[in-house]
């Protein structure tokens, strides 16, 4: 059997799950769930990041006990899984002591490799991004991404790793596989990075200045770097270094991340695995970010997008059905309730939902509740399910969905130029039950190709469809009209 290794980043815990992270795990689950769907076996990881300035520094604003602090917000991520009827396998914790001790053991091997040496330095940086940032990075003297956060100005003996000697390595990897970062208007932004020239980053921090991390090896006063330890997830999950682990089987794998993980997942990463002797990834998707009504969102302007509200809302195959198919391959995307509003009763109420109803009552009306084999005469069509397959495999979501609602108006278009009932009037029977076989045949197709994209509503679809000689069985409508807020 084949086998696919797919990972979403790990979300810091210093904050409640919020709409961004629900694009990036929707988008990898449609993937994974499509790879079962083609008969392979699928090691989908997603996860909490759980170390660093930022989590220590919460955990003592709230009075609390920084490991404590961590399981009450890695339980409010893993909640997503039902919440956003997500199929991952594995959920990792960059506290567990299997992945402590991988992230120790990567830290040797990269040492032996002579990539880890010490030094004091001086440095600006962003505790938002939890990174150091260079001139060039910055705006107006602030990180663009945190602007609101002042640089901290660091000067400190710390562990780095040597970044510089992997420039060659990464532009052979980029140039040996074009596609390794897509879409490649990213390859080319991280190609620019690298060429531009690689320093070395720190991959550590004092101990007593910020004591929650993962112990270096061999030198208890200080912890790991948070991205450092934080990268060795994607192989730590799947068992690394033990032998006999998922990784000798499934690693590499592809990777789903924001544009703001460029640098750390195609560059950083890329690098430390070169060093330790292992495999780099197979494919790393870049997804934008979501905007809220056209502005950046933050707490501070109140527009922070609660994905749970939204599924109390709408329910979950609506809120996975505006964000795959709203926001455009590989850039940024708006969150309007109005937009949202308008998906909703338009596409999924109005012309899908409306569809499965329209069908399923003729059925009932014309064909006993029989759904009708098709005969010699009747319309033979077939939706074009490979290409819908290379659109989602290319991570082109909202293309894929425009192919099957493309589908959708042809099948209600049918029903209108047809008319199955005027033909039952004439007594037309035999072309009635030809008719609602086509439709039902393009219903099935439907069901099939949102099974990956809108698992509920599918399997809804499915059972209610039977197959041809099988009784149908109506239910409660799809998506039922909404009041516009």
């Amino acid at each position: 059997m084949s086998r696919f290794y797919l990972t979403t980043t790990l979300p810091y815990v210093n904050a409640d799950p919020h709409i961004g992270f629900a694009l990036e795990i929707v988008q990898a689950d449609v993937v994974a769930r499509l790879h079962r769907q083609k008969g392979e076996e699928v090691i989908f990881n997603t996860g909490t990041d759980e170390h660093g300035q930022k989590i220590y520094q919460k955990a003592l604003e709230q009075g609390k006990e920084p490991q404590a602090y961590c399981n009450e917000y890695a339980a409010k991520f893993d909640r997503l899984k039902t919440a956003l009827n997500l199929s991952y396998t594995h959920f990792i914790r960059t506290t567990s002591p299997d992945h402590v001790a991988a992230a120790q053991e990567f830290w040797r091997r990269c040492d032996a490799h002579g990539d880890i040496y010490k030094k004091n330095y001086q440095t600006k940086y962003c505790v938002g991004c939890e990174l150091e940032k260079q001139d060039s990075e910055l705006t107006d003297g602030r990180c663009p991404v945190h602007p609101n956060l002042a640089l901290e100005l660091r000067e400190e003996e710390n562990y780095f790793f040597r970044f510089s000697n992997y420039q060659k390595p990464l532009l052979d990897l980029y140039t040996a596989h074009p596609d390794f970062v897509v879409p490649d208007y990213r390859l080319t932004e991280i190609k620019n990075f690298v060429e531009a020239g690689l320093q070395d980053f720190s991959i550590s921090r004092l101990k007593e200045k910020m004591p929650w991390g993962v112990s270096v090896p061999g030198d208890e006063a200080h912890v790991m770097y948070v991205w450092f330890d934080a990268l060795i997830n994607y192989i730590s999950t799947l068992g690394w270094p033990k032998e006999g682990s998922d990784f000798e089987t499934f690693w590499p794998g592809v990777q789903v991340a924001g544009k703001d993980n460029l640098r750390q997942q195609s560059a950083m990463w890329q690098a430390m695995l070169l060093s330790a002797g292992l495999p780099p990834s197979e494919q790393i998707f870049i997804h934008g970010f979501i905007t809220a009504d056209g502005a950046k969102m933050s707490k501070s302007l109140g527009n922070v997008v609660d994905p749970f509200a939204m599924v109390e809302r709408y329910g979950t195959d609506a809120l996975r059905y505006y964000l795959l198919r709203e926001i455009v391959y590989g850039a940024d995307g708006d969150f309007s309730l109005s937009r949202f509003d308008e998906r909703y009763n338009g596409d999924l109420a109005d012309e899908l939902g409306n569809l499965l109803h329209r069908v399923l009552t003729m059925t009932e009306k014309y064909a006993e509740g029989i759904a009708p084999a098709p005969s010699a005469q009747g319309k033979q069509v077939s939706v074009d399910r490979a290409y819908f397959e290379e659109l989602t495999d290319q991570y082109r979501f909202s293309e894929a969905l425009s192919l099957v609602w493309d589908v959708v108006r042809i099948a209600n278009q049918d029903i209108e130029n047809a008319k199955p009932w005027a033909m039952a009037k004439e007594g037309r029977f035999d072309e009635v039950k030809d008719e609602l076989a086509h439709l039902l045949h393009l219903l099935r197709q439907i069901a099939d190709m949102l099974a990956s994209y809108l698992p509920e509503t599918a399997e809804r679809m499915k059972r209610a469809l039977a197959e041809p000689g099988k009784p149908i069985m109506k239910g409660e409508p799809l998506f039922p009209k909404m009041e516009t807020l």
